[in-house]
């Protein structure tokens, strides 16, 4: 099986970047103070050659041993000193590295959501991207922020050292110096190319091993353990040529240190005796020398090694990472659009025509053929038994959930093909399971309108009764634990925070289960007066009683309209509200038959109209 893309694997390093230095930027004290020990660190590359020289020159070879051991001691001294300095800069290369790993598990985890909330497929591979590869970035950003750094810090001071110490061995060291880190950046294209194969081998053999261990049961009463085995089998097998292909080119590395490192070294000794007879002392050639080996070498050996190995995966991991989860672009805030005028936008009515659904492709519908029509400003209450589509109908609604057959349109939009921030902006849900997240209280409420203003904010948290909670947090500056909070106070942060979007729909799907009664009327009755349309999935006959509308499903018929037409035409829903009767009153029509009236019962197969009255009052 060929991994192999056609995609040049390089391309990606410049957009990336300024991703790898935006630590760094955002730290601009962490960066000062990891710049002062580097130049600590660069000591003994700078002071190196001069102090072999001196010892040589005027200690040694001048016939004073103990002289030339006092200018090797200094080095000795320099090299403590750049080892303090190495050990004072590791901690602040920790503090840029952690972070950028929390961002980038955050932006996968991010992406993630935003795919499944967008309804695109979610592969099993972003475990892999989570754990695997995002540990991989880490470990390779922290290799390369030290081997870069160390290979500028120590090549500049080795040839700023030259400068001062013997100008003339320059040409000698810069030539082969470029011309091995040419060749070594030339090998790197292809080497980036075969690191990218292995990582998308990685992920495709986690994708299959996932697959099969989930359905490890049907695959053995299948007796397909043998064709399921092949395929993962040549899975391995082609991750396993990948890494060979990486293997291969790894070698080629030695024939790019031998240029750019000993090669420098070699014209330097061949050309010594011409050196000596222009004028160099033997101290300064062999303080030359130390430059290049104490220096040059060492230096160019990580350099290679490094973006080698670190760099290639970090650039090809996090490359990959972003490919499969991208963010989407930020909406504006609501404050900044434009308000179309009443007559100019389109009505935010909600019409579902012909709609149907089911859970699998042979599982029975939960909704058939459904025809409704929510119009602006309505508020509609769902009733029903347990399981019998109401949450399903509030994710169509909302687009959670695509129909199988039928249209859905809303604001004149179908739900389901609107980008997640367009889709925030017609409608809001609130689940029975409030969201709060760890974090400052009023970045919960604020999250669906960040521009809220303070006063905007407690208006929306008094109207739906959760003031005295505020109070209780600490105001609207406290911070929010929410294991801390019992399931009813989540829901009244997650109900303020949808009173205060923007979003002209509210559905609430038994969004206020956990609240006494007294408090889901303050709630339902504050949702009810905020300009919009509210849907209300309900879960006590009180919010249907309190709705203006009534949709009741009801297996195989659903009846809509006012509560008295819904009384009279749906057993159901008289025996919710007490009125048990071993007769129907004697306005409703006979069980199965259908009224002139639109939101009269239909036979589960048929065509189901509840389509509801354009009215504010």
């Amino acid at each position: 099986m060929n991994v192999r893309t056609p995609r040049d694997p390089l391309l990606p390093l410049f957009p990336l970047f300024p991703l790898l230095v935006a630590p760094l930027r955002a730290r601009p004290g962490l960066l000062l103070r990891l710049i002062l020990w580097s130049l600590v660190e660069a000591v003994p590359a700078l002071l190196a050659g001069h102090l072999v020289a001196r010892a040589v020159d005027h200690g040694f070879a001048a016939g004073h041993p103990l002289r030339g051991l006092g200018w090797l001691a200094l080095m000795g001294l320099g090299v403590f000193a750049g080892a303090w300095g190495t050990r004072q800069a590791y901690p602040l290369l920790a503090r840029v590295v952690e972070p950028f790993r929390d961002d980038l598990v955050r932006r996968v985890a991010a992406g993630a959501l935003h795919q499944a909330v967008a309804g695109q497929p979610v592969d099993a591979s972003g475990v892999s991207r989570l754990t695997l590869q995002v540990e991989m970035v880490r470990e390779a950003y922290a290799g390369v922020l030290m081997v870069v750094r160390g290979f500028l810090l120590t090549v500049g001071g080795a040839l700023l050292g030259m400068v001062f110490l013997a100008p003339s061995v320059l040409p000698l060291v810069l030539p082969p110096l470029l011309a091995g880190l040419g060749l070594f950046l030339a090998l790197l294209r292809r080497m980036a190319g075969a690191q990218r194969d292995v990582i998308v081998a990685d992920e495709r053999v986690a994708e299959a091993a996932g697959a099969a261990c989930a359905a490890a049961r049907d695959i053995t009463a299948c007796g397909a353990e043998d064709g399921v085995r092949d395929r993962l089998a040549e899975r391995i097998d082609a991750q396993a040529a990948a890494a060979r292909r990486l293997a291969v080119l790894m070698p080629a590395r030695v024939l790019c240190l031998a240029v750019a490192g000993w090669l420098p070294l070699l014209l330097l000794l061949v050309a010594a005796p011409g050196l000596r007879s222009g004028g160099l002392t033997t101290g300064a050639v062999l303080g030359a020398a130390t430059y290049v080996t104490g220096g040059l070498q060492p230096a160019v050996r990580s350099l290679i090694q490094g973006l080698g190995g670190s760099g290639l995966r970090l650039a090809v991991a996090l490359r990959r990472i972003l490919e499969a989860h991208p963010l989407p672009a930020p909406a504006p805030a609501p404050s900044t659009r434009p308000r179309a005028s009443a007559s100019a936008r389109p009505a935010h009515d909600v019409v579902l025509t012909a709609v149907t659904f089911a859970y699998g492709a042979h599982a029975a519908p939960v909704l058939r053929d459904l025809d409704l029509t929510v119009p602006e400003g309505a508020h509609l209450a769902v009733v029903g038994p347990s399981g019998i589509g109401k949450s399903t109908l509030a994710g169509l609604i909302c687009g959670t959930l695509r129909p199988d057959r039928g249209r859905i349109l809303v604001a004149g939009r179908p739900p389901a093909a609107l980008s997640p921030a367009d889709r925030s902006a017609v409608r809001v849900l609130v689940p029975q399971e409030a969201y709060v997240f760890s974090g400052g209280l009023m970045e919960n409420l604020c999250l669906l309108r960040p521009d809220a203003g303070e006063d905007e904010v407690t208006a929306a948290v008094t109207a739906v009764g959760a003031a005295p909670l505020v109070t209780r947090l600490g105001g609207l500056g406290a911070q929010v634990d929410p294991a801390a909070l019992s399931s009813g106070e989540r829901q009244q942060i997650a109900l303020a925070r949808a009173y205060l979007s923007p979003a002209p729909l509210v559905v609430l799907d038994e969004a206020t289960c956990h609240l006494d009664p007294a408090a889901e009327a303050r709630a339902e009755e504050a949702f009810a007066r905020r300009p919009g349309s509210l849907v209300v999935i309900a879960h006590r006959i009180s919010s249907a009683l309190r709705a203006r509308h009534l949709l009741v499903l009801d297996g195989d018929r659903a009846v809509g309209g006012a509560h008295h037409e819904v009384l009279r035409r749906s057993p159901l829903y008289r025996d919710l509200v007490g009125h048990w009767s071993d007769e129907a009153p004697p306005e409703a029509p006979p069980d199965g038959a259908a009224g002139d009236d639109p939101g009269a019962p239909a036979a589960r197969g048929g065509t189901v109209r509840a389509t509801l009255p354009r009215s504010r009052s």
